[in-house]
């Protein structure tokens, strides 16, 4: 944690121009890197959800994450699949996919998401096995 008396050691006089909070800002999460229009998007799938289940509601009933491991995955096989938009909503499946895994993270933040992932399996072997194949890599 920086205190009062850790600004004259961070801050370098010898930049006139330097703003002392820069360096500062320089550690934190650079949260400007979030696309607007994905967050934008995401924001109104958020809202929908709040008014049918209501907000942050996985933050007082403990949440598994399958449910929404598998509600984001029907989104994306969706979205894939040639349908942009989730036919209730009419807003696109990636925003209902970016929802439930900002879900699922919060979750977790929060000591609010039950890990009930099966045990762990070969995916992240066979990831790398079969990225080095030639071909692999590119895309159909």
């Amino acid at each position: 944690m920086v205190t009062e008396f850790d600004l004259p050691h961070i801050f370098d006089p010898g930049s006139a121009n330097e703003n002392p909070k820069d360096r500062i800002g320089e550690t934190k999460p650079p949260l400007h890197l979030i696309p607007p229009a994905a967050e934008i998007q995401e924001a109104i799938v958020m809202g929908l959800g709040a008014r049918k289940y209501g907000p942050f509601n996985w933050r007082s009933a403990n949440i598994r994450a399958t449910i929404y491991i598998a509600a984001a995955k029907r989104h994306l096989a969706q979205w894939l699949d040639g349908q942009d938009d989730d036919l209730e909503s009419g807003i696109s499946h990636l925003a209902h996919a970016r929802a439930c895994l900002g879900i699922l993270l919060d979750a977790a933040a929060t000591g609010h998401l039950i890990d009930d992932r099966p045990e762990p399996g070969a995916a992240s072997e066979l990831i790398a096995q079969y990225t080095t194949l030639p071909g692999c890599g590119e895309h159909q």
